[in-house]
């Protein structure tokens, strides 16, 4: 290659006016440029490896210095123009007639990372480092231009650069994807973790900025585009591997972007429209998506027994599965674009009671999930209850169904619901969560149920959360009262059968971890008091029941359970109260204080009662 200086006349030939008339401006940095710029050049001509790494790398070293200045003081007007002036100047030496094939070798591993370091400069200089991307693949092999690109992408000291360093990036590596000849699925596969760890990374910086995110995640749509254009071509093993891998892909975006990005459905919805165009071909259903039907196969074709693989990298298709569904509920364009019937889905759920509890199961990713927007779990919350419709929903029967496999996902799915019901602002959404929580119990067989409760109690820190489960547990024993047989109707296997778990003596287990919780002790007060009022109310409500029906289902009424609540649970309380209140009503009332007595009023009230109910049991026994 001949040795060319690089003249401002030649670089003159612009395509726009305002950019020419910047180029012709004298600078230094122009200078230094174009002097960096023929040390490459007559290096690479020359055939000199050494001087040409090294002037490759003064050239990599002084464009990031410029784009370096203009991106830590984003007010400096005349760094901006700085960098838009010199990014210019390099598009047109790439472009020019002297950047040869050996050039593009010398420059294609540094230069695309470094033009695209000036994205995020200005919208001007975003345009023309994605110029200066394009003209690299346009010159180099798909094969070449491939790994270039994912290195420039998961390159760890840029992950803190901004979306606009990627979306360049991006977009050269869609129009790569195209372009690929051979080993299509094992390319992709290489690529795909690349394209999502940048999207998580980035995406998390942000606080929920949908001007910032947007040209990142059309980036991310393209190459969902291209896995498509690429995919339709292949046939057999290959084509069914792309497919499921773009079906992951796909729901992975969906989740990062409904996490990531603000809540707002206009700007949203034509995201999520797309990527839901993209289900029908991957072979999803709203059905399969739900339930993880879909998800399981696909991860199964794509990546067989590389599960570690899948987890590193596609850690959130679950909750994009879920989220799928939960858009076709809030946009009819979606539910258009995804090909899906919400009413027929609705009946298929609420007719099969183990579809039923693997969708509550799949949910329980969103609910759980502290990022996603209130406006998407209360979706979620709304689908729970139109699923458990208890005038349609069709109940197992609880002699022949075995719920075993699925408890651990329900028992997950109840836990996510409470967190709704603690935390959510909307007292409407409180209580759609409250409603859907009991209908989810109610679905689940009365051998399974109690466990599940007792478990939940035994696992809760809130306290008020701990009086509602209780309230729930004796609601159930209620119901259950109601249904048990008279002893003179009934012989005693019969009425073994008809009991309910809830009458048994595992219902004072969870008297006594409130009353004398594990760790010692009585429990503290006032911070625990709800839970301290329930558990007093719920053991009252035992006793009495049993008391008068005569009966000693749990346990309580026999002589060393009475006596192991009054001294262990009752008495210990009553003298916390006590100590409390004779501490508090030393010198001036203030509001504190008054706020303490009253909520202790409730609670040495029931406690009395419990007290003088134990003692005249304990004299009838003796």
């Amino acid at each position: 290659m001949s040795t060319k200086p690089i003249h401002d006349e030649h670089l003159s030939s612009s395509e726009e006016e305002e950019e020419e008339e910047e180029l012709l401006t004298p600078s230094t940095s122009s200078s230094r440029l174009h002097e960096i710029l023929n040390s490459v050049s007559n290096s690479v001509e020359e055939g000199d490896p050494e001087q040409s790494q090294n002037s490759v790398a003064d050239l990599i070293d002084f464009l990031n210095s410029v784009s370096d200045d203009a991106l830590s003081d984003p007010d400096n007007e005349n760094a901006k123009n700085k960098a838009f002036h010199v990014l210019s100047q390099l598009h047109h030496y790439v472009c020019s007639p002297s950047f040869d094939e050996a050039t593009v070798d010398a420059l294609s591993f540094e230069l695309p990372k470094a033009a695209s370091r000036f994205g995020g400069v200005s919208d001007k200089c975003l345009v023309i480092a994605g110029k200066v991307i394009d003209r690299f693949v346009s010159l180099c092999s798909p094969r070449e231009m491939l790994p270039i690109l994912c290195e420039a992408l998961d390159s760890p000291s840029e992950m803190n650069s901004g979306s606009s360093y990627f979306v360049p990036l991006l977009n050269g590596l869609s129009q790569v994807l195209i372009s690929i000849q051979k080993r299509h699925f094992e390319q992709l596969k290489t690529a795909i973790p690349i394209v999502v760890k940048v999207l998580m990374a980035v995406s998390s910086e942000f606080d929920n900025d949908c001007t910032e995110l947007k040209d990142l995640y059309d980036g991310a749509l393209s190459i969902a585009n291209s896995v498509h254009s690429v995919c339709i071509k292949q046939e057999g093993s290959v084509n069914e591997k792309i497919r499921a891998l773009l079906g992951l892909y796909v729901l992975q975006i969906m989740a990062l972007a409904s996490i990531n990005m603000n809540f707002m459905v206009l700007s949203l919805q034509p995201l999520v429209a797309q990527l839901s165009s993209f289900l029908p071909y991957c072979g999803l259903s709203y059905l399969g998506l739900i339930t993880g039907s879909d998800v399981d196969r696909m991860i199964g074709i794509a990546f067989e027994d590389d599960v570690d693989e899948y987890v590193s990298c596609l850690s959130y298709v679950k909750h994009g599965a879920s989220f799928s569904v939960i858009w076709g509920h809030i946009s009819e364009v979606v539910v258009t674009a995804a090909k899906e019937d919400l009413g027929a889905l609705h009946v298929e759920l609420q007719d099969d009671h183990m579809k039923r509890w693997e969708a509550i199961g799949m949910l329980r990713h969103i609910l759980s999930y502290l990022l996603v927007p209130w406006e998407l779990k209360k979706c979620a919350i709304n689908i729970l209850i139109c699923i458990t419709d208890a005038n349609n929903s069709q109940r197992c029967d609880e002699e022949q169904t075995d719920c075993t496999s699925y408890m651990p996902n329900l028992y997950s799915a109840l836990q996510a619901v409470q967190q709704v019901i603690m935390f959510a602002s909307e007292s409407e959404l409180r209580r759609n969560a409250f409603d859907a929580f009991k209908r989810i119990l109610a679905d689940v067989p009365t051998s399974q149920r109690f466990d599940i409760l007792k478990a939940l109690i035994k696992n809760s820190d809130s306290s008020s959360m701990i009086a509602i489960l209780l309230d729930v547990v004796r609601g159930e024993m209620q119901k259950k009262n109601c249904l048990r047989p008279n002893d003179n109707d009934m012989n005693r296997e019969n009425k073994a059968h008809q009991l309910s778990p809830f009458w048994s003596a595992s219902v004072l287990e969870l008297v006594e971890f409130v009353l004398r919780p594990p760790r010692g002790g009585p429990p503290p007060l006032p911070e625990h008091g709800d839970a301290v009022l329930s558990a007093l109310n719920f053991y009252r409500f035992v006793l009495l029941t049993e008391s008068e029906g005569k009966t000693n289902y749990t346990g309580i009424v026999s002589k060393n359970n009475l006596e192991k609540a009054y001294n262990e649970w009752l008495l210990p309380l009553r003298t916390l109260v006590s100590g409390i209140e004779a501490e508090n009503n030393k010198g001036d009332r203030v509001q504190t204080t008054v706020d303490i007595l009253c909520s202790l009023n409730p609670i040495e009230m029931v406690l009395y009662r419990c007290i003088e109910l134990v003692e005249e049991k304990l004299k009838q026994s003796t």
